[in-house]
């Protein structure tokens, strides 16, 4: 691949930018090679009925509260609702810090006044969306504080961690000020905002509007290069990533792009066998211009350039070299996709696949948030559509397979789910009313 002088000098800086992170390990954990990681693997075994009638899991496994709706916080707050994507991180001392999304809308509580925030309502209140941060005691994963640390967004979905210890917030909402009735809103929504792990309250909001405007869902970094990826949430979305002119410093500026997949246009498989599993494409990237997009028309700008559509992007992880893509609502029976990206990092040529497809509800139905774990598997965040909804965490192995690793007897969605630096807690979140959970056990290695 011939290298302009730019990009050369982009992965010049970003090498050694990001160099001391890697070797330090504050990169994402978890690959997912097609090795060994999944033979005789068949599953943690049957769920046990949980006494507390919360959440079932595997035999050897437990959880814990550690957070819920309407406690007390310490920054005079309570903890708000509707508990979403979260990131965990190593903020030393002995602590580890999870930062987490609440998707509010203007007519949501926020769990008390706000001293500072981006944007407001009827110019009279903050908007209540945003984030918390949990600070835990590393060992014994007690709650020693918990304090919004981001407010006035609106619809914080999901996002991504960055190398760097900061937690990427996106809004999934876009429209004009003058659209919203009768709380008109004073400010311009559908932006990422940078939450720092080791924020110790709220911070100075700042919408990151070079990495676009759009229905934004979930995002993550290479730690290799400092590009993030993106997803967005809608029927006919774009995949994007974000090229910053200073690595590590998104609010210093850079190019959005779109990608393109050379052989196939759209990767809903609405054609059973369209993109079939494990066939690797050719990905390239085009750049989009008016990023800020009045019009929400980013997609279908993309599109008319080629751009592939994915049916509902929306979890997003970054594995060992490799970033993982939920789609919601793809494939032929419309349960569910989750693609791979490899990134060619300069080197090769960008390969996109197909990495699975659910045939029946049983195998997952409508994925959300993932992550990779440590041990190479995937762990999906079921968010289904029914009235009665029966939501799991689903195991995915990297030849394929599809288990059952916890059920929620909570009629809401599980959400936010991220391991501990060492790999020995996953945290998770029910979605409403807000419960944050640690479950602990014999992880398979």
């Amino acid at each position: 691949m011939h290298l302009s002088a730019d990009r050369r000098r982009f992965l010049t800086a970003t090498s050694s930018a990001f160099a001391a992170l890697v070797a330090s390990g504050c990169t994402t954990r978890g690959a997912m090679p097609l090795v060994d990681a999944s033979r005789n693997f068949d599953g943690y075994g049957a769920l046990v009925p949980d006494p507390a009638g919360m959440l079932d899991l595997p035999p050897g496994f437990s959880y814990r509260v550690l957070s819920s709706l309407g406690g007390a916080m310490d920054d005079g707050g309570t903890v708000p609702d509707k508990a979403d994507g979260m990131g965990c991180f190593d903020i030393g001392n002995g602590e580890i810090a999870l930062v987490r999304n609440h998707e509010l809308v203007p007519t949501d509580d926020a769990g008390g006044v706000f001293a500072k925030g981006y944007g407001m309502a009827a110019g009279q209140f903050i908007l209540p969306g945003g984030t918390t941060t949990l600070v835990l005691d590393k060992d014994t994963l007690a709650v020693k504080r918990q304090f919004r640390s981001l407010g006035g967004t609106i619809r914080n979905c999901a996002g991504g961690t960055t190398p760097w210890g900061s937690w990427l917030t996106c809004e999934e909402f876009v429209s004009e000020p003058q659209h919203i009735a009768p709380d008109k809103l004073n400010m311009h929504h559908g932006w990422v905002f940078e939450v720092p792990a080791r924020a110790g309250g709220l911070i100075d909001p700042l919408p990151l509007k070079a990495m676009g405007r759009f229905n934004h869902e979930a995002a993550c970094v290479d730690p290799a290069t400092g590009l993030v990826y993106m997803t967005e949430d809608r029927p006919d979305s774009a995949l994007y990533r974000f090229l910053p002119d200073s690595p590590g410093r998104l609010a210093a500026g850079g190019k959005l792009q779109a990608m393109v997949l050379e052989g196939i246009a759209d990767t809903r498989n609405s054609v059973a066998g369209a993109m079939p599993l494990r066939q690797a494409y050719k990905a390239r990237w085009i750049d989009l211009d008016n990023v800020e997009a009045p019009e929400d028309d980013l997609r279908m700008r993309a599109a008319a350039q080629g751009g592939a559509i994915i049916a509902r992007g929306e979890g997003m992880h970054m594995g060992d070299g490799e970033v993982y893509v939920c789609s919601t609502s793809g494939g032929f029976a419309k349960f569910g996709q989750i693609f791979r990206l490899v990134p060619g990092r300069g080197v090769r040529d960008d390969r996109f696949e197909l990495f699975f497809e659910s045939e029946n509800a049983a195998q997952f139905n409508y994925g959300d948030n993932l992550v990779v774990a440590p041990n190479g598997h995937l762990i999906v965040c079921e968010d289904q559509y029914t009235d009665v909804v029966d939501n799991h965490l689903k195991l995915i192995t990297p030849d394929g397979r599809s288990f059952d690793l916890a059920r929620l007897n909570m009629q809401t969605e599980l959400a936010g789910a991220c391991f501990s630096p060492d790999g020995s807690t996953m945290f998770v979140n029910a979605y409403a009313p807000t419960r944050t959970l640690a479950i602990t056990g014999p992880w398979a290695a």
